[in-house]
């Protein structure tokens, strides 16, 4: 088995990733925003071969029910 080497040196300075981050911390997201990734996280994650499709992954999103957690 090969050795692995320890992380010994920082990662490199990147500017423009850092920027992004950034950036996206300001982003807010519309009620449609988060269920078009909801959709596309059910779809994506839907195992091959199976019946669902994107219309039925966000047909599914729709209907959402979070449970109280109390």
């Amino acid at each position: 088995m090969a050795e692995r080497k320890a992380a010994a040196s920082r990662a490199p300075q990147r500017p423009e990733l850092d920027a992004l981050i950034v950036a996206a911390k300001e982003v807010v997201l519309t009620e449609d925003d988060l269920q078009a990734q909801r959709a596309s996280f059910v779809y994506g994650n839907a195992p091959e071969n199976s019946q669902i499709t994107k219309a039925s992954a966000i047909e599914a999103t729709k209907r959402v029910r979070l449970l109280d957690p109390t």
